[in-house]
């Protein structure tokens, strides 16, 4: 999968996809900036991945994006790869959504994705050279009750990478996406079993994906092997979803 030293900054690296993501990255020998907020889970990454370099920021400080890009940039010696798995949730019905937790669900999973991008696509321009990887979700293609914000912010972001790998494909900067359908994480398992026996009858595969089919995904698409794939969003989802 020819990772090896690659330097790859991972956001959202505390959660349970982020965790996978941390891993798969980190057996392929790759340097490794893993971001989030809680800093309790970042230095338990950092014992299991002793090599991985923990950085804790909050995505939601947007004037301070650039300067932590520059910041990860030195620790690195530069960024060959951008995975932004960073995402929150703040549901409720449409009706009943306040435009404080709409916007908070955006800023987050939208405005920051593109700063990160933006930010870091200055970096790659200087190479001439960049793999990055956003992660959507199945509902930015459904839609989903109660989460008008999330499947809002989801969407926007394929839209907005098709756009990122038209403008620069011709720099040998790749931008696709990864759509995870229903993973088994800590907030799944929270789920109410017979809700989670609902979910689960309607995915073909009849199971929760890992998040190391996640991981996996995106590790191709990182790689080499990908090279001549820009612009596409893939279902992680078990089927439960096919565009």
């Amino acid at each position: 999968m020819n990772l090896k030293n690659k330097k790859v900054v991972i956001t959202g690296a505390t959660g349970g996809i982020g965790n996978c993501l941390v891993e798969k990255f980190n057996s392929f020998d790759a340097s490794i900036v893993a971001t989030g907020t809680n800093e309790e889970k970042l230095e338990n990454l950092k014992k299991k991945f002793p090599k991985v370099h923990i950085e804790k920021f909050s995505l939601n400080e947007h004037e301070k994006i650039e300067e932590f890009v520059s910041k990860v940039e030195t620790k690195l010696g530069g960024i060959d790869i951008l995975v932004n798995n960073a995402g929150i949730t703040l549901d409720n019905l449409s009706i009943r959504l306040n435009e404080e937790n709409w916007k908070k669900v955006l800023d987050i999973n939208l405005t920051a994705t593109f700063l990160m991008c933006k930010y870091t696509i200055k970096k790659m321009l200087k190479k001439k050279f960049g793999k990055i990887i956003n992660i959507t979700s199945v509902v930015g293609h459904t839609g989903n009750l109660g989460q008008a914000n999330y499947a809002a912010s989801k969407a926007g972001i394929i839209g907005f990478s098709k756009t990122l790998s038209i403008e620069y494909a011709k720099k040998n900067i790749n931008i696709n996406c990864v759509s995870p359908g229903f993973i088994k994480t800590e907030m799944t398992d929270k789920i109410d079993e017979e809700f989670k026996k609902i979910l689960v009858s309607k995915i073909p595969a009849g199971s929760l994906g890992s998040g190391e089919d996640v991981s996996n995904c995106v590790a191709f698409l990182a790689s080499d092997m990908a090279k001549y794939i820009n612009g596409e969003t893939i279902h992680v989802n078990g089927g439960m979803y096919m565009s």
